[in-house]
């Protein structure tokens, strides 16, 4: 069941944020154990329980669900209440399945026939991603190069190629951590993490191997979000550093303010306000602005934080006379000219102002007589 939790942080614009844990107490979706749960965000309702059944006899706790993928555009087409999801385990196994909602989430209704494929041969898939229109996919991992799979007909399109040795002539082993795809329009270009603290650019029109490369400090890089301008990449690794990148140039823009005290695991840009949200191992949901860099507001949740979303449907007005309007706190308000500033008087306990007023009092009664 999750916990809903309500913080009022002046100068902080109203939204709603749900985050998932390691334990999955705040929102599960995609259990160690195999168990898919569809959960509603409104009221915290159990819709869908999907067991995670192999066919090949492989148990679910031996390769665990490594991507999940929940499709809007079948949702919004569909007369009745249904769902189709994408689930990727950690061996490379795609599974593509829609699911009719029901009164008991135990009698929901499975396609009899979902779409299955694999997306690697050997290694461990840590990443997926799905693009906006949800025509194209991407998967990456520990010892598997990125790939761009359709999903109309379930062919991989595109492959990376590993860079060319160092300098020192020294091969980088393939580890991809996170990806995300950089342009709403465009499926050809993506921003992939690494292991190996770097930040890649890929332009699969262009050729097999990153277009740009980027080094950000010594520890991985642990989550990348994307900005809605197309080329600002927002980044954070294992230490708890977070900062934005030109992806055009390469240029660090800026380190955000504050240093997280454990590995930052997700990364959401609010897709109106100029905020984002981040939360790791150290149990912090925290918002940045993202034009001065700086913390506006930070909830400790008690658990490992794995991942973070905003809720698109959330609206001001929902929450209206309940939250203050966001004020600038370096604004000082302005007084009229007959209007004084108020004046600073020193405390005084009770007692001590009721002595001093009645040995005032004493004396000027002892100079009257």
């Amino acid at each position: 069941m999750p916990r809903t939790t309500t913080v009022e942080s002046p100068g902080c614009p109203p939204f709603r944020a749900l985050t998932a844990d390691v334990l999955g107490l705040l929102l599960g979706v995609a259990r160690k154990s195999g168990l898919i749960e569809v959960i509603s965000v409104i009221n915290g309702d159990l819709r869908l329980s999907i067991p995670n059944a192999r066919q090949d006899g492989t148990r679910p706790e031996d390769d665990p669900i490594a991507g999940l993928h929940l499709f809007k555009k079948q949702i919004s087409e569909s007369s009745t209440r249904s769902c189709t999801m994408l689930a990727c385990t950690t061996n490379g196994s795609v599974r593509i399945e829609s699911f009719e909602d029901s009164k008991s989430p135990s009698d929901s209704i499975r396609d009899p026939s979902p779409t299955t494929f694999n997306v690697c041969g050997s290694g461990n898939i840590l990443c997926s991603k799905v693009e906006e229109n949800e025509n194209y996919a991407l998967f990456g991992g520990k010892g598997v190069e990125v790939n761009v799979w359709d999903l109309q007909k379930c062919t991989k399109i595109w492959a990376a190629k590993s860079p060319p040795k160092n300098s020192l002539d020294i091969f980088t082993p393939t580890w991809f951590t996170s990806a995300t795809f950089l342009c709403e329009d465009d499926p050809h270009k993506f921003v992939a993490g690494t292991n190996c603290h770097q930040v890649r650019l890929y332009d699969i029109s262009a050729q097999r191997r990153p277009v740009m490369s980027v080094d950000f400090r010594e520890t991985p890089i642990k989550a990348v979000a994307k900005d809605l301008d197309g080329h600002t990449v927002y980044i954070g690794n294992s230490s708890g550093d977070l900062a934005s990148v030109d992806i055009r140039t390469g240029k660090l823009l800026g380190c955000f303010t504050g240093k997280c005290s454990g590995s930052i695991r997700s990364i959401a840009r609010h897709p109106e306000l100029p905020v984002i949200a981040s939360c790791g191992l150290d149990g912090y949901l925290r918002i940045w602005d993202i034009h001065s860099r700086q913390l506006l507001s930070a909830v400790f949740l008690k658990q490992h934080l794995t991942n973070v979303v905003f809720d698109s449907h959330f609206h001001t007005q929902d929450v209206a006379g309940s939250v203050p309007e966001p004020q600038d706190v370096n604004e000082v308000p302005c007084l009229d000219e007959d209007e004084a500033m108020p004046t600073k008087r020193k405390k005084t306990s009770k007692g001590h102002g009721d002595s001093r007023s009645k040995k005032k009092k004493s004396k000027k009664t002892s100079k009257e007589d």
